[in-house]
């Protein structure tokens, strides 16, 4: 039987590479998406060209009971979850002196709560099944900082915390719950960046050049197999080397 992954934003870039990478090594996957249902679609797609069983789930993750209710489905109709992947996320940039309050509590509502109520809604049912992989997707401003990024480095720095703790909740039961932190990826997201913008943030890139979703997808898929089976509370960079 196939083992499930449930991936929150996956009609985004790295959200749908992720969906692509963990049904190309066999698991059934949930596709959570917010908005844009024709991307979950292309994903779902995807998804059961690799033979894997897909489940749309729409939701707005800023509720908890939205995400409990998507965790439920995702349990009742493709049998379990194995993995649950939080890569769900927005960004509101501004400096923090001219940041609104909505600004500021969308951008760790959206990124950081959401990540505390899907895993506080996964995490019974991995517990009682005694097994299981929890992936956060950060990012290297969670550890670097930016500016005119306050709310989104608070989120994403937030994550990495709240992936040590849960870390060391879980792991009596053989949960491992690791957090990716990409660099510049090519995404939608840092797609709308000019031109001048991309060549100075490569050149301070040792492999120069940007990242692929593929590549943020690939040290997920790793981490939710059995090969992964002895690490938790980790971070992994995937950058180029930006931080190093």
């Amino acid at each position: 039987m196939a083992k499930t992954a449930l991936v929150t934003g996956a009609s985004g870039g790295i959200g749908q590479a992720v969906a692509a990478e963990l049904a190309s090594i066999g698991f059934d996957i949930g596709i959570h998406y917010n908005s844009n249902e024709a991307k979950a679609i292309e994903t779902k797609h995807i998804v059961e060209s690799y033979g894997q069983k897909a489940l749309l789930l729409k939701a707005d993750l800023k509720s908890s009971e939205e995400c409990s209710f998507i965790v439920q489905k995702c349990i009742d109709e493709l049998g379990g979850i194995y993995a649950l992947v939080n890569n769900a996320g927005i960004t509101k940039d501004g400096l923090a002196m001219r940041m609104s309050d909505d600004d500021f509590t969308e951008v760790i509502a959206a990124n950081l709560n959401s990540c505390f109520y899907m895993t506080r809604a996964a995490l019974p049912h991995l517990l009682k099944k005694r097994e299981g992989r929890i992936v956060n997707i950060s990012s290297v401003i969670g550890l670097t900082g930016n500016a005119g990024q306050a709310n989104y480095a608070a989120s994403k720095a937030g994550i990495i915390g709240f992936t040590k703790s849960i870390a060391k909740e879980a792991a009596s039961r053989n949960i491992c719950v690791n957090a990716v932190a990409p660099g510049y990826i090519v995404t939608p997201m840092t797609e709308t960046l000019n031109d001048k913008v991309k060549e100075t943030i490569q050149e301070k890139i040792p492999l120069k050049r940007l990242g692929t979703p593929e590549d943020a997808a690939n040290i997920v898929g790793f981490l939710c197999s059995e090969k992964a089976g002895y690490i938790t509370g980790q971070v992994i960079c995937v950058d180029g080397g930006m931080i190093i």
